[in-house]
């Protein structure tokens, strides 16, 4: 939760906030492989206490495995819910724009289990704005081991070794919100913009919650 909170009072400091953690639902999808009916039924209970309960007008989600599931959560609740990298996508998307030659987007994650997904939820974001486009990706397997014991120079290492290997891209995104911490560290490594999920989806929460009011 530290780094979207630290990117709201980046951006959006005046806007009232409040988070919920199911703390379980990474480590059950890592154990079975697969999203289930049941951890999807959690995340769309995460969204109706938010808003039943909570008064939400918007929500993010911050992790990046449960893209259809969060689909499923907005439908359910009806207010603007964003899923974690929808604007970081879009935000990337915008450099292939300006790449000479076929552009090159590096996806860079700390949780393996969200890679699929996440390459899938851009290819369809991208196939919808008539887009092409090489996608490149790294994990930095141990980082977020490292992160939850506490150990962030360990995390801090790996991330930076994953993302020499990206250094050919036209742009970088990192994965998990927990990465926004080591952005300006990639960014000297690999000589190349590198985008957060966290910045992104405040600025895009912030945009579509001043258009709906």
């Amino acid at each position: 939760m530290q780094p979207v909170s630290a990117a709201f009072e980046r951006i959006w400091p005046r806007v009232q906030r409040m988070n919920l953690l199911d703390d379980r639902l990474s480590q059950d999808l890592a154990a079975a492989g697969d999203m289930t009916d049941a951890m999807v039924r959690r995340i769309v209970n995460l969204a109706r206490y938010a808003t039943v309960h909570g008064g939400a007008s918007g929500i993010l989600f911050t992790c990046s495995a449960f893209g259809p599931a969060i689909e499923e959560a907005a439908r359910v609740v009806g207010v603007p819910t964003l899923k974690p990298n929808e604007a970081m996508f879009d935000e990337a998307l915008e450099f292939c724009v300006q790449a000479a030659g076929e552009p090159r987007i590096g996806l860079l994650t700390t949780f393996a289990p969200a890679a699929d997904s996440m390459c899938e939820e851009l290819l369809v974001m991208a196939r919808g704005k008539k887009q092409a486009f090489r996608m490149e990706r790294a994990c930095a397997s141990g980082a977020m081991e490292a992160l939850n014991a506490g150990d962030t120079a360990t995390h801090d290492r790996l991330v930076l070794e994953a993302a020499r290997t990206l250094a050919g891209c036209d742009v970088l995104m990192l994965g998990q919100f927990s990465m926004a911490r080591c952005q300006a560290q990639v960014a000297d490594v690999t000589r190349r913009p590198v985008l957060t999920s966290p910045d992104s989806a405040v600025r895009r929460l912030q945009a579509v919650l001043a258009a709906s009011s």
